[in-house]
């Protein structure tokens, strides 16, 4: 089993903040995937901060108990670690199972799990392929459709969808995650569409680089990176996706940096590109990858 769920003695109820049962019913949760460090637990801090109750959901299991005892003693709100592995074609099912075993009321999804691919397509091994498209189109989606559903039938909800710069034009070598940061590109625009109606508001962010641990650099090229406004943190990220997402907006892209990179995308013919892909040094660079 990839996930566990918190049938829990009066003891460990104690030890560990989980609050039994009975008290999660009609409680309210905004539910965070990939929530145990980086960009996903700023996401779930600050909405604890906003006093909403927290699922914290991960596949790391001992970072996610404690990013969620951490918020707990923090902010004094439910925060609640859930076990994931969502490459699996069933997480989304148990994910959902659990909240309604557990009687928590998801009334904000946060989809942000994913993972940071570089490399050319011919170099991935299959398993790869399998578990970025998981994790980044299949599971969004099926979360989506389960607990969209419940939002619609009371007329209240909200779903961000963590995308990617990438999502607006080819990047060679980001091909993999590039496509699939379109589809949800794609999903969260279209999702927007069908769901306004009902009361239930989607948001899709396009962040650029943002400072974690997914980027193998130094602490020094970190600052130079992000006074330069080329990355920006995760606290800066999260806090202008979730303004965003109660503003009802259906899109955000953070950082003036970024605002320029996605527009010069937009406008720049694919084509462009060739020459600056002839250059040696690139071309090397490229055939590292």
């Amino acid at each position: 089993m990839s996930f566990y769920s918190a049938k829990l003695s009066k003891k460990s109820i104690c030890r560990t903040g989980f609050v039994e049962n009975r008290y999660l019913r009609r409680m309210k949760f905004a539910l965070v995937t990939g929530a145990s460090s980086g960009i996903g637990l700023e996401y779930a801090r600050q909405l604890a901060a906003k006093g909403h109750n927290v699922i914290i959901v991960s596949n790391r299991r001992e970072d996610n108990e404690s990013a969620a005892e951490a918020v707990r003693r923090e902010y004094g709100v439910a925060a609640l670690p859930l076990y994931a592995d969502l490459s699996e074609a069933s997480s989304a099912d148990t994910v959902y199972g659990w909240c309604m075993e557990h009687d928590a009321e998801v009334d904000i999804l946060v989809s942000n799990a994913g993972i940071l691919h570089f490399g050319k397509l011919a170099n991935a091994s299959p398993a790869t392929i399998d578990r970025i498209t998981a994790i980044h189109c299949t599971t969004p989606v099926k979360l989506c459709r389960l607990f969209g559903a419940d939002m619609c039938r009371r007329r209240e909800g909200r779903i961000l969808l963590m995308s990617s710069m990438t999502a607006w034009t080819p990047y060679p070598t980001m091909s993999l995650y590039g496509s699939t940061k379109a589809f949800l590109r794609n999903l969260g625009q279209s999702l927007w569409y069908e769901l306004r109606d009902y009361g239930v508001s989607v948001t899709t962010v396009f962040p650029g680089a943002v400072d974690t641990p997914l980027y193998d650099l130094d602490a020094k090229t970190r600052r130079r990176l992000r006074r330069a406004g080329v990355m920006m943190s995760a606290e800066d990220l999260a806090r202008k996706g979730l303004r965003a997402m109660f503003k009802g907006r259906r899109t955000c892209i953070p950082g003036f940096v970024t605002k320029i990179e996605v527009l010069l995308c937009r406008l720049m013919p694919a084509h462009a590109l060739i020459p600056i892909l002839r250059i040696p040094a690139v071309a090397r660079l490229l055939d590292r990858l």
